[in-house]
């Protein structure tokens, strides 16, 4: 297993201490310059990938809605890195599929063929707004889009004519490093598109939300066994690596830990504000199936009824000393995982501290995944 980091670039928790907008202003740019720094201080620790996500409207959860700007930045003060888009919104309406072409591979030119290219079609929250489809239809514009942005590098002149999109012949520039593209990658929050990756031949990112380690076990099960059925992956580049994110916080000592600073409050929040968040937002366009399968304990985190021991004692979270860390962290290779995307930047955890863990988990921890070898190669 590597060890990954996924930014969602979360502002300090509100209220903030300027009225409207000043106090947005200086928490998301405080947000920026820590996130930064984090991630430049992870190229040195042996940290395998960093996944920027690609979010709209997630008011005082994400400030994140342009990875390619980010990321193009990341290019040129990372080395090591690999820079994932985690992930690009390929449905019409978010973006052309010419402007994907067009970002993914700037970034692969900028860093020398170090990204990796996550897809996905969002929820209906962000589908709604921008004139999404919030059902099928939306999928098979994200498989349309998958295969115009990979025609579009592989061809030295391009053109496209379906029912959905008409695009007259041009050249696509610049085309990316990586030969013939990127790794491809699908964001999956349910079983049903942990298969589509897989019979797709693409990547899975497992963003289900809100579920113990063996439920996502369930989900890569779904996955590996159609990617065994792949006879024709959607792209030339075949990618069967699983990634998986969780909230993930190394220390020396836990219990002074959780006396110095708000270590356990900051897991409370983290699930609480995305509870209340997916309450607000998400849950009127969602069917009650949809909403047992992608959130299925909404309901308790929203009532308080979940405590936080929960969450470690299902390993849903990977907090402790290096050793504890390790050992939690083996449960996902267990399950499946290849890479594991660890959420660092969430709720109220101070800044220095999230350097510290970093630290720890390159120190202690990741030389002994390494030494445990890899399913796959990188």
């Amino acid at each position: 297993m590597k060890l990954d980091l996924l930014y969602e670039f979360q502002p300090k928790v509100k209220p903030w201490d300027l009225p409207h907008p000043y106090g947005q202003r200086k928490a998301e740019l405080a947000c920026y310059d820590e996130a930064i720094a984090e991630i430049q201080f992870a190229d040195t620790q042996g940290f395998h990938t960093v996944w920027c996500v690609e979010h709209h409207f997630r008011d005082g959860r994400s400030a994140c809605p342009t990875p390619e700007a980010v990321l193009g930045g990341l290019a040129l003060t990372t080395q090591n890195l690999r820079l994932g888009f985690g992930v690009t919104l390929t449905p019409f309406g978010f973006t052309h599929p010419a402007r994907i072409a067009e970002k993914v591979a700037t970034v692969d030119v900028l860093s020398h063929g170090r990204v990796e290219w996550g897809t996905g079609r969002s929820t209906p929250m962000e589908q709604i707004a921008f004139g999404v489809p919030p059902t099928d239809e939306s999928r098979l514009q994200w498989k349309e889009a998958v295969e115009i942005v990979v025609g579009m590098w592989e061809s030295e002149r391009f053109s496209w004519d379906s029912p959905n999109l008409k695009f007259p012949e041009r050249i696509q520039t610049p085309k990316p490093f990586q030969d013939p593209h990127p790794p491809p990658w699908l964001a999956a929050a349910s079983e049903a598109s942990a298969e589509n990756a897989g019979k797709y031949g693409l990547g899975l990112l497992s963003f289900a939300l809100l579920q113990p380690v063996d439920s996502m076990a369930n989900h890569i099960r779904v996955y590996r066994e159609a990617q065994s059925l792949c006879d024709t992956p959607l792209t030339r580049v075949r990618n069967d690596r699983v990634g998986a994110y969780t909230l993930v916080h190394c220390v020396e000592d836990l219990d002074e830990a959780a006396a110095t600073y708000e270590l356990w409050e900051s897991v409370n929040w983290w699930y609480r504000h995305l509870a209340q968040f997916t309450l607000e937002w998400e849950l009127a366009n969602l069917s009650p199936e949809e909403r047992e399968a992608v959130f299925p304990l909404l309901e308790p985190v929203i009532a308080g009824q979940v405590p936080v021991d929960y969450y470690q004692n299902e390993d849903m979270i990977i907090i402790g000393t290096p050793e504890m860390c390790l050992e939690k962290i083996l449960r996902y290779e267990e399950a499946g995982v290849d890479q594991l995307l660890c959420y660092k930047q969430f709720g109220m955890i101070p800044h220095e501290k999230v350097l510290k863990s970093m630290e720890l988990l390159g120190t202690h921890v990741i030389p002994k995944l390494e030494a445990r070898g890899h399913r796959v190669e990188y």
